[in-house]
């Protein structure tokens, strides 16, 4: 796997080995990040079901701020760490390993909100509405934040009004969904 665009253009990245993780394939990548472009400069970003990193590392190639990558396997993050410091993103990346929900809980309170979310989990964990709301309550969204939701086609994604669809995308068995939040007239009372 290699990195599409931007700073790290070209440079190779490792993966995990097995079928544990479902690493975005390169062409669904570079069909993303052309969708997103404009939201990628000076973003923050979390991909919390991040494997090798590639959606995250690619964002901070293209010149996202900084970027936390979270997932659960050992062995992803051991990949996820040697990515972000063979790329030289150590500055710029915080990683943690844990539970989705653990993780969530954990981003360090210096963390003012994500401008770009990456949720890629596994295909049988399609808790996409508990994910965001999660992020929501715990107030780690911007106001107009993306929220880009990777899934398999046969599943329906359906959030909260607080998140808007922008764009849905299919490619093969895999549908991408993009999502803003936005609080507008909501409120929590």
């Amino acid at each position: 796997m290699r990195i599409i665009a931007g700073k790290a253009r070209g440079r190779i990245i490792v993966t995990p080995k097995g079928r544990l993780t479902r690493p975005t394939q390169d062409y669904v990548r570079e069909s993303l990040f052309s969708i997103i472009q404009r939201d990628v400069p000076d973003a923050a970003v979390l991909d919390l079901f991040a494997g090798s990193g590639a959606l995250a590392l690619e964002a901070l190639s293209r010149g996202a701020a900084n970027a936390v990558l979270a997932d659960k396997s050992r062995q992803a993050i051991e990949c996820i760490r040697r990515n972000v410091e063979t790329l030289g993103y150590s500055d710029r990346a915080v990683i943690l390993q844990g539970d989705w929900q653990a993780v969530v809980k954990r981003i360090p309170e210096t963390q003012q909100g994500f401008d770009l979310v990456f949720l890629d989990p596994p295909y049988d964990l399609a808790t996409y509405a508990d994910m965001a709301e999660l992020l929501r309550s715990r107030q780690l969204l911007k106001e107009g934040a993306l929220i880009v939701i990777e899934h398999h086609k046969d599943v329906a994604v359906k959030l909260s009004p607080y998140f808007t669809v922008k764009d849905c995308r299919t490619y093969g068995d895999t549908l991408i969904h993009l999502f803003t939040f936005g609080l507008g007239g909501k409120t929590d009372g």
